[in-house]
C-alpha cells in the first residue's frame, strides 16, 4: 500500500470513529435519564433560588438597588440554565447579523428588543443573546398575568419585575405603563423583549389576523401577525429616556428546521441566524397613530427581511457574532454538583435499605416530576398555545 492511500486509510478510520462517538453521545442525549438528570437540577435548584430571592424582600427595605441587582444574579442562575441546554447540550449555533457600528453598542445600553414570534424556542434564542451581550439576569419581557404563578421561572420574574398584562386594555394600560416606570432608575442595563404580535404564529392565527389586515386597509404579511400597537406605543412612550434604542430582531432558523424544547432535551442541534437593526428610539413617533404606522411599516420590512432569506439562505448585512461565554456553563455544573452528590447518597442508601416500598415511591416521585417537566415543555409547543389571537378582535383592539 503506497503513503497516499495509508493517509487516506487513516484518515477514514479516524472520521469514522469520530462519528462513532458523536452517535453514542447523541443516544446518550436522548435517553430519559439524562432528561431527569437536566429536570431534576433545574427544578430544585430553581425553587432554592426562588427561597433565596423571597429572603430578599427585608433587603428591599434597606436598598432597594442593591435587591434589584442580588435578584439580577439570582436570576440569572435560573435562566442561563435554559441557555446552557442550548448551546452547551444541544450544540445550537446561533448566528448573528447586524451592523458592525451598532455592535459595540449591544449590552451597554438599555433597549427595546422586538422579536418574531414563529418558533417554540424564539425566546430561549432570545436569552441566548442577551447572555451573550452580559444582560441575561436583568433582561426584561411583557409576560400576561398567569405566568407569574408558575414555580421557578414565574417567581423569578415577579422578583425581576417583570412587566405582567391581563390582555385587557383597559386595565393594562394603566398597571403596564406603571411597570415599565419603575425601571427608569434600574441599577443594570436591561433589554425589553417584545413579541408585538402578541401570540405565536400558526396558520390559524395568520389567517385571522390578514383578515384583520384586509378589513384596515393594511398590507397583508407573508411571514408575520398583525403587530399589536398599543402595547408596544405604551412601552415606548414610557421607557423614553431609559432605553436608547429598539432593536428590531428577527429570527429564523437554517434548512426549514422547526426547533422544539424538547429537541433541545433530546441533545439535537439547530442552527439560528438573527437579524438585528438598531433604530435610536428618537426616531419613533410620540403620537400613538403615528406610532401604529411606523410599527406596522416595521414589520412589513421584517416580512421581507424573512423573504430574502426563504429564497437565499441569509439576512443582509454582514456577520458579527458574539463569542459563546462559559458562565451558563459553569451555573450549571455548580448546581449539578451541588444537588445531584445528595441525591447520589439518597439512592444508594435507597438500594442498601432493600425497602420495595422506599423504591416504588422513589421511582414515583420521579416519575412524576418528569410528567411535570413534559407538560411545562408541552406549552411551549405552538399547536398548544394560547387561542389569543385565533379570533379576530375589535378593529380598535389592536
Amino acid at each position: 500500500m503506497d503513503p497516499f492511500q495509508l493517509e487516506m486509510q487513516c484518515v477514514l478510520s479516524t472520521g469514522g470513529e469520530h462519528s462513532r462517538k458523536m452517535g453514542l453521545l447523541q443516544l446518550l442525549k436522548s435517553q430519559f435519564i439524562c432528561h431527569l438528570i437536566i429536570c431534576y437540577v433545574f427544578l430544585v435548584s430553581g425553587l432554592i433560588i426562588n427561597l433565596l430571592q423571597l429572603c430578599t424582600l427585608p433587603l428591599w427595605l434597606l436598598s432597594k438597588q442593591l435587591a434589584r441587582r442580588v435578584n439580577v444574579r439570582l436570576a440569572y442562575c435560573i435562566s442561563s440554565q435554559m441557555v446552557a441546554a442550548l448551546e452547551w447540550w444541544s450544540g445550537t449555533e446561533c448566528t448573528l447579523y447586524t451592523d458592525p457600528e451598532s455592535y459595540p453598542l449591544y449590552g451597554n445600553e438599555n433597549a427595546i428588543v422586538v422579536m418574531n414570534h414563529s418558533f417554540e424556542i424564539d425566546f430561549l434564542c432570545g436569552w441566548t443573546f442577551c447572555e451573550r451581550f452580559g444582560v441575561l439576569g436583568s433582561s426584561k419581557v411583557l409576560a400576561k398575568k398567569e405566568l407569574a404563578y408558575v414555580p421557578v421561572i414565574g417567581w423569578m420574574w415577579y422578583f425581576l419585575e417583570i412587566v405582567f398584562c391581563k390582555r385587557r386594555w383597559e386595565e393594562d394600560r394603566t398597571t403596564v405603563a406603571h411597570s415599565l416606570q419603575n425601571l427608569q432608575d434600574y441599577p443594570e442595563n436591561f433589554w425589553f423583549l417584545l413579541f408585538c404580535e402578541g401570540t405565536r404564529l400558526t396558520p390559524k392565527k395568520h389567517q385571522v389576523s390578514m383578515q384583520v389586515a384586509e378589513s384596515k386597509g393594511l398590507p397583508k404579511l407573508k411571514y408575520h401577525l398583525l403587530p399589536r400597537t398599543k402595547g408596544f406605543w405604551i412601552t415606548v412612550q414610557n421607557l423614553r429616556g431609559t432605553a436608547a434604542a429598539v432593536y428590531d430582531s428577527t429570527l429564523n432558523f437554517r434548512n426549514n428546521e422547526t426547533p422544539t424544547l424538547l429537541g433541545i432535551l433530546n441533545g439535537k442541534k439547530y442552527h439560528a441566524d438573527l437579524y438585528v437593526r438598531r433604530i435610536p428610539l428618537e426616531l419613533i413617533p410620540e403620537d400613538e397613530a403615528e406610532c401604529a404606522a411606523w410599527l406596522h411599516k416595521l414589520y412589513q420590512e421584517k416580512d421581507s427581511f424573512q423573504e430574502q432569506y426563504t429564497q437565499t439562505g441569509r439576512f443582509p448585512g454582514p456577520i458579527v457574532s458574539p463569542p459563546c461565554r462559559p458562565w451558563s456553563l459553569i451555573n450549571w455544573l455548580f448546581w449539578s454538583c451541588l444537588l445531584l452528590y445528595p441525591l447520589g447518597l439518597l439512592l444508594a442508601q435507597l438500594i442498601i435499605s432493600g425497602s420495595i416500598l422506599t423504591i416504588v415511591t422513589s421511582v414515583a416521585l420521579c416519575s412524576a416530576a418528569s410528567l411535570g417537566v413534559r407538560w411545562m415543555i408541552g406549552q411551549t409547543e405552538i399547536d398548544k398555545g394560547s387561542n389569543y389571537g385565533n379570533k379576530e378582535v375589535p378593529l380598535n383592539n389592536n
